[in-house]
């Protein structure tokens, strides 16, 4: 029994589908175009969705969720001495499981 391969009137038929385009060119100065166009970055539409109160409050929450990292920035979770502290702990126990150096080796061309 074969299995695989070319099958006569298998897959898509040439034609359907939706079309697929080809991505649009912008250049750098087109954007600038549309932004200044629409008069509004996307942080401040989000920002003043979030501050109207006559919209659905989930919605206002989800906006505030997705504007906060642009708006606030992250707090770090480990102050650098705290870091060190952890550090130096860290090597002091894997002290324990250093390699013991190598023995020395004496010559003895006396005899």
């Amino acid at each position: 029994m074969a299995r695989g391969g070319y099958r006569p009137g298998a897959g898509r038929p040439k034609g359907s589908g939706r079309k697929i385009l080809p991505p649009a060119k912008l250049s750098a100065a087109d954007v600038k175009d549309i932004v200044a166009a629409a008069g509004e970055s996307p942080l401040a539409y989000m920002l003043r969705v979030m501050n109207n109160p006559e919209v659905d409050p989930s919605r206002r929450d989800r906006i505030a969720v997705a504007a906060a990292p642009f708006v606030h920035p992250r707090i770090e979770k480990a102050t650098p001495s705290a870091k060190a502290e952890v550090e130096a702990k860290a090597d002091d126990a894997m002290s324990k499981f250093a390699p013991r150096p190598a023995p020395k080796l004496v010559v003895d061309n006396a005899g």
